[in-house]
């Protein structure tokens, strides 16, 4: 499963792990024959890249589940995303932010995938966010030109990336909770997890609390775990209280998160597992950060 680039799948969000696939690839044992689950499949970036022989990747949100479904089934093709984007681009380049509102009308009517995809690229800073109904309620970004024709090929290359990727694996998508996801684990499985950060963003689909993150905490089953450990002003206590019995390794990940240059700051990212890994590089964590004494360490692979 070797990473010769690691590439972006076609649905953006904040909190992507696309910087941190090649750290995650390299925990993960040379001899893994298994099924690669994801309870929180997110965007797919990790997953797409991992690029394992059979991976089950649930969510709970369905939008993103029925995108990617669509993809597996043939039914979302390259072509069909760049027709899609051309006329629908074309709209928004007459009509201004009017096409983006009445699209993101027509989705949380109709949930059309097309409709899913077109609002990701075109709302506010790449977010997805719904509100207690269900309704998606990204503004839009301002930019009527979004569509440019470079911009619907980066995209069209993007789909063409994971539809290849997905038709040359066994892949499976299903909608559901991250309890019957892990339940269907074997012990030759690895279970991904990326939950919403505890303390962070939440949504109608993505909400997180203390009772889940408990919950989380007590499943069997081989794993790799994605947090959040700290950064310039708090740490995730969780770390210390419900996960520092397995293997905690942490380095520094800079989100660009929010509109205002004073949201986008570091945070040193932590992977949790329950089992041997291969032979890490590591360094001592600068004297500023040594919160967990000897825990914490930075992974440089």
């Amino acid at each position: 499963m070797a990473i010769l680039k690691v590439q972006t799948p076609p649905i953006k969000s904040q909190g992507i792990k696309t910087k941190l696939v090649p750290w995650i690839q390299s925990i993960i044992p040379t001899d893994f024959d298994g099924r690669w689950i994801e309870p929180f499949m997110g965007t797919g970036a990790v997953a797409f890249n991992v690029t394992p022989e059979r991976a089950l990747l649930c969510d709970s949100n369905p939008h993103l589940i029925n995108f990617y479904a669509d993809m597996a089934s043939g039914a979302i093709m390259p072509e069909v995303v760049k027709d899609y984007l051309v006329r629908e681009g074309g709209l928004l380049l007459v009509k201004g932010e009017a096409h983006y509102y009445f699209v993101r009308e027509r989705f949380n009517a109709e949930h059309s995938p097309l409709d899913f995809l077109f609002l990701n690229r075109a709302g506010f800073n790449g977010m997805i966010r719904f509100n207690r109904k269900g309704g998606f309620n990204i503004p839009f970004c301002r930019k009527p030109q979004r569509f440019a024709q470079s911009y619907v090929t980066k995209i069209t290359n993007q789909v063409a990336w994971v539809s290849n990727t997905i038709k040359a694996k066994q892949f499976t998508f299903k909608c559901q909770g991250f309890n019957a996801t892990i339940a269907e684990a074997s012990p030759s499985d690895i279970i991904y997890c990326d939950p919403p950060y505890i303390g962070r963003h939440v949504d109608y689909y993505n909400g997180w609390n203390d009772a889940q993150e408990r919950e989380l905490s007590n499943f069997k089953g081989k794993f790799i775990l994605s947090t959040w450990h700290h950064n310039d002003y708090r740490e995730n206590n969780y770390v210390k209280s419900l996960w520092s019995q397995h293997k905690v390794l942490t380095r520094e990940h800079f989100y660009h998160v929010g509109g205002k240059e004073s949201n986008r700051n570091p945070m040193v990212e932590a992977l949790i597992t329950n089992f041997n890994t291969p032979p890490l590089i590591d360094k001592e964590i600068p004297s500023q950060y040594s919160l967990f004494d000897e825990s914490l360490r930075y992974h440089t692979a």
